[in-house]
């Protein structure tokens, strides 16, 4: 490669790696913001409150506990908080009766670990606690006695369950995010299905399935962040009148889920209903009118679903509910000119599809499935 073109590929390296390291500091503010908080509010209290020396161990136990994530879970800092805990106790209390060294490091990490994996499964609680007992061992005692430490341990938790409670942002917004983006997909996966159908092209029918599939790397995260978002809304002040929106979001989430899986169902024996020219002209233009209708309800779903301001989500769901209850109408063989066995079984197919999304804008299955 010629110097100059190798000095230029350089620079726009560095230039791709200076934008994405930029978006990066910028998008990490608030967790900065926190983090530098809750590590300098533990230290100080720990040091002026409670008159320890140099309390590190307050200042490492809230900063590991609180961790780099923007949204942190509940269950991730009281498991680190308590691995940082109850490591440095164990080895506070091990130190007493073996001293400090080499094989005396060797036995309390042992010993710890095998303690951490008995209490509790996670990985993270077992390297915390193997960690901090490791550390309490190897460095010098405090002037304050060996459980001033574990006192620090447990005040940096407390400051760092403190800070996810009183600090989070919005719960609702990753989840509203998710479904907005697996929706979106679901839509997609409709219409390509239609286009399918009015192509005749089953080599698009099966990227629909495909696509319909590959729903649930999308659908896993949605569900993390619904559980994420539940969590922080259960003890957030802040919050914590969301909870019932949460609530009706995840009921919704479920139905959803089920929505995705019967439009795999769909796509698959969309594929062969083709290659078997199972369907006339006029119930392909029918099937494809309702998939085409319910993709378009999908989307208006997907802004209700979206939504930040309650009557904007209200308005939508009533919209979704009608364009949807008027698909599940219509979704009969005889009202859609289906004559033969197979072109039969793709509405059966898509009548369970239809009414999960009823049931996704709030109906039960008993009054949703009323719409057949």
């Amino acid at each position: 490669m010629p110097p100059r073109q190798g000095v230029s590929a350089a620079l726009g390296f560095l230039r791709k790696r200076s934008r994405t390291g930029l978006k990066r500091s910028s998008g990490s503010v608030v967790a900065a913001v926190q983090m530098t908080v809750c590590a300098v509010g533990a230290y100080a209290f720990a040091e002026e409150v409670l008159g320890h020396n140099g309390p590190l161990f307050a200042a490492t136990s809230s900063m590991i506990s609180l961790g780099f994530s923007r949204d942190p879970r509940i269950r991730r800092v009281l498991e680190v908080a308590i691995g940082c805990t109850l490591g440095i106790s164990v080895g506070d209390l091990l130190l007493t009766f073996f001293g400090t060294g080499l094989w005396q490091a060797a036995v309390v990490l042992f010993i710890s670990i095998l303690l951490a994996r008995f209490l509790d499964s996670g990985t993270i609680f077992t390297t915390q606690l193997g960690l901090q007992s490791l550390l309490v061992v190897l460095l010098p005692a405090p002037q304050g006695g060996p459980f001033t430490r574990s006192v620090d341990a447990i005040v940096g938790g407390l400051f760092a369950l403190v800070i996810t409670m009183l600090l989070p942002r919005d719960p609702r917004r990753e989840p509203k995010t998710n479904v907005r983006g697996l929706l979106g997909e679901l839509s997609g996966v409709l219409r390509e299905s239609a286009s399918a159908l009015r192509t005749s092209d089953s080599t698009l029918a099966w990227h629909a399935l495909v696509r319909a599939r590959s729903c649930q790397a999308q659908l896993d995260s949605l569900t993390g962040s619904m559980k994420a978002a539940q969590e922080v809304a259960r003890i957030s002040p802040a919050y914590r009148r969301h909870r019932d929106e949460l609530g009706s979001l995840r009921s919704a989430v479920e139905s959803i889920d089920l929505a995705i899986r019967n439009s795999r169902v769909f796509s698959r024996r969309l594929t062969s209903a083709i290659n078997h020219a199972a369907l006339t002209d006029e119930a392909i233009e029918a099937l494809g009118q309702s998939l085409e209708d319910t993709a378009d309800a999908v989307d208006v779903l997907s802004r209700a679903l979206s939504a930040r301001d309650s009557a904007e989500r209200r308005l939508n769901l009533r919209q979704a509910r009608n364009d949807l209850a008027a698909v599940a109408t219509d979704l009969h063989p005889a009202t859609l000119n289906i004559s033969r066995l197979e072109g039969e079984g793709l509405v059966l197919l898509l009548r369970p599809l239809v009414v999960d999304l009823l049931e996704a804008t709030g109906l039960s299955h008993e009054d949703a499935a009323d719409y057949l």
